[in-house]
This record gives structure tokens, sequence and C-alpha cells, in this order.
């Protein structure tokens, strides 16, 4: 019915374009006649009306026909969808997009901007009715472009059955399902298996592995990690008993609940100090080195996601992928993400939108081009549950504890002064308990506003 519906609505935009083209053709012919007769009454040029019979070339009209030809507009359709995707997905998209323009009539335009743009583009663009139709984007924008006003809701309808339930949640909002999940995503312990034969199960383990690797000289770092970054630091700071929000009894975020300066994130935050003390984390370290140095072999242990496998299979890292180890608090709880489509409440094109989604995207051919393009679990169950990568499915067994990643405004609160008080721990510019109590009042207060 969808695709009926976006024939019909083609048809009377093609007719439309046909009468505008038709309203154009005819005012040459019948001009002509127009001036026949006026000259017929000028007995001297009675002779002309020889010439009359040219308005028999009045029936060139039938060449008004041409517009006919107005169906070759399929060559150059009548509407437009338009993508914002980043450089890893636009290439996969852009490779799509012949086969929806064949089948739909319909011209995919996508364009490509980095991945960290998108957001703030859209922001700016979707209001003043310059935004794209659709735009790929990570589920933790959810909450302040809802509130915004960007986001329109999506019916997959009975498509929503070939998705994995909890990535659909996590595209969930007030009650709508808000964005169309094509990806999902969670951290891992990576190590090398040539340094380390056994996945350490626990973050004291991982603490005395590291120690012994570097005094027996076979590694430089026994685990790299970045500065800052609360993100990948979550999974340590659950397993000692932190958090950030709690929740409510119906799953909901707390946000007068804050734990980042409870015990158990300032044991986490100790831990990390201790690896610092020992050598085996930098004080500084970004995260690009962080990975360069796990490719080398002088690192043997790092917190990674999806993301990181290409890099690692180009360098022909030794690694390999194993779950988060377990605290005083029990296993280490990632965040979980989720990455994909997005629909513009101020595009004019949403029911095409809509319908390239449930129609064309939500297939397997064409969930199957993204993950090629970008590996990582897919949302869509039929290319989840495929055998072929090792890695996807140790990625899912190391995020079977994952957390949704809060996708409330609220969060955005979290990051600065969160991020501040780990850096500061890892340079050992301040005490654990001193950073980690302080980003807590910073939190606080920035929501109390």
């Amino acid at each position: 019915m969808k695709r009926t519906f976006i024939v019909l609505l083609l048809l009377v935009a093609a007719v439309t374009v046909l009468a505008a083209c038709g309203g154009g053709a005819t005012p040459a012919p019948t001009a002509a006649p127009a001036a026949a007769p006026t000259k017929a009454p000028e007995p001297t040029k009675a002779p002309e009306p020889t010439k009359a019979p040219e308005p028999t070339k009045a029936p060139e009209p039938t060449k008004a026909p041409e517009p006919t030809k107005a169906p070759e507009a399929t060559a150059a359709p009548a509407a437009t969808l338009v993508i914002w995707a980043d450089n890893t997905r636009a290439p996969a998209l852009q490779k799509i997009a012949p086969d929806f323009e064949k089948k739909y009539g319909v011209k995919l335009q996508v364009q490509e901007l980095a991945f960290g743009d998108i957001r703030d583009n859209v922001k700016r663009a979707a209001p003043a009715g310059e935004g794209p139709d659709l735009f790929i984007g990570a589920h933790d924008w959810i909450g302040e472009l809802y509130q915004n006003g960007i986001l329109a809701p999506i019916d997959l309808g009975a498509k929503s059955k070939d998705f994995w339930p909890t990535a659909l949640s996590l595209f969930t909002y007030d009650g709508k399902l808000v964005g169309m999940p094509y990806a999902t995503e969670n951290l891992a312990l990576f190590y090398n298996p040539d340094l380390v034969k056994t996945a350490p199960k626990t973050w004291d383990e991982v603490k005395t592995v590291a120690a012994q690797l570097q005094k027996d000289g076979k590694v430089k770092y026994g685990f790299c990690r970045m500065n800052g970054d609360p993100y990948h630091f979550y999974p340590i700071q659950t397993a000692f008993g932190g958090y950030i929000f709690g929740q409510n009894a119906d799953g909901s975020w707390n946000t007068k609940d804050l734990g980042i300066g409870n015990k158990g994130s300032v044991a986490s935050a100790q831990w990390l100090a201790d690896m610092v003390k020992q050598g085996s984390v930098v004080g500084t370290m970004d995260w690009d080195t962080n990975h360069k140095l796990f490719e080398s072999g002088d690192c043997a242990m790092l917190l990674s996601g999806p993301w990181a496998l290409p890099r690692f299979r180009e360098a022909n890292a030794k690694f390999a992928i194993a779950p988060i180890p377990a605290g005083p608090a029990g296993p280490g709880k990632p965040f979980l993400g989720g990455q994909g489509f997005f629909m513009n409440a101020f595009g004019k094109n949403q029911l095409l939108a809509q319908a390239f989604l449930t129609d064309f995207m939500a297939t397997e051919p064409a969930m199957r081009q993204l993950f090629q393009a970008d590996p990582r679990p897919s949302a869509y169950m039929a290319v989840r549950n495929d055998p072929k990568d090792d890695a996807m499915a140790a990625f899912g067994e190391a995020g079977k504890d994952a957390q949704p990643m809060p996708t409330i405004p609220a969060m955005s609160a979290v990051w600065g002064p969160l991020g501040d008080a780990l850096t500061l721990v890892q340079q050992g510019s301040a005490a654990p308990e001193a950073a980690m109590t302080n980003a807590q009042k910073q939190v606080e207060a920035a929501l109390s506003k």
C-alpha cells in the first residue's frame, strides 16, 4: 500500500508537470489559427488563406504529446529525498541509491557531513526548512532533538518484529519510536592473546596481570586508557558500584539520584589512580595513541568498541575480545548505544521518507550493506544473528549486561564535569574522592538551573 501511495503521489506530480508543460506548448499553435481568421477579412490577401492550411500544422500540437516524454521524468525524478550521513555510512547509502531510484522513481541525494557535525547542523537547518529529510545519528541525541521538535515519529508497522527489541527501545522516547535503528554498540575488553593467555575476570586481576607483564618486560603498558572520557570509564565505574543517574521503578532516569560521587564511583577512581601509580596507565594519552599502542603490541589490554575492528584488522594486530571484567559490585556494565535513521519533522517529504525506511532500508540486503560498511552488531535480526563474524558474537556477549545510555537532555551536564574529574585523577592532579565529589556538585548545580 505504501509503495502504491508513493506511485500515486509521483503520478500526481507528473500530471502537474504535464499540465504545466502543456500550457507552454499550446500557446504557439492556438496563436496560429487565431491569426488566420483575423487576416481572412482582408480580401486582397485572400490568397494567404492558402497558408491557412498551415494551421493544419496546428496538429503539430500532436507533438504536444511530447510532454508524454514527461514519463521520461523517471530519469529526472519529480521528488528528491535528502539524507545526511557521515563518511562511513554515506558511501553505503550511495551504493543503494540507484536501486531505490529505479524502483520508486525518487532521487536519493546523500550528502556527506562529519558525524560530529550532523546534530548541530540539523538543529540549525531543520526549523528553517533547509534540513535533510532523513539523517543518521546516535540514539543519545534523541532527548535534545525531540524536545526541539525536530524528530518525527516513525511507524515500522509489521517490520518491527524484524528488529532486536532492545534496539527499538533505544530509539523510543516519550512512548514514541522516533528513529529506526540499524546498529548497536557497546564496549568490550580487547586483549593481546600473545601476552595475556586468559582474559582477566576482574579489574583487580587486570591490575595484577598488567603489573606482571611490565615487570617481565613483555609490554610497555599493561592497560591503555585515554584521558577523561566517562564513556569508556563507565564499565569500570559500575563494576565498583558507581553510576551516573539512578532509575525509577518504571525504568526512567532519576536525575535527582546522582551516583558520580558515591563510594563506588570513588573506588573506581582509586583503581584508576593505582593503575597510574604502578605505571600501567599513562597520565596523558589520547584515543588514537591508545589504539596505536595496542596495535603495535606495546599495550596489552584496553576497552574499545566495534569501531576499532577495521583498524585492528588492517594493522594485523593480535587481539581477542572478552566480556567486561567484574568488580566488588558485579560485572562491569558498559553503555549500550545505537545508531539509526531519524526523520526530520520539518521535512516536506515525510511520506516518502517513511516509505524509504520501511520498504527499502528495513530489508536484509540494505541492512547488510550498512553492516559491511561499518561492522557493528546489527539491530536487524537477520543480520545480527549471522554467524560469519565471531567478533559480533563476542560484542553481544560483552554487552549482555549493558545499560542503555540515557537519552535525557540532563546527560549533557554530566560529560564535562565527570571527564574533568577523571583527567585530574589520571594525571595525578587530584585525589579520587575530591575529584569525584566535586564533579557531582558541578552536575547538581548545572541541573538545578
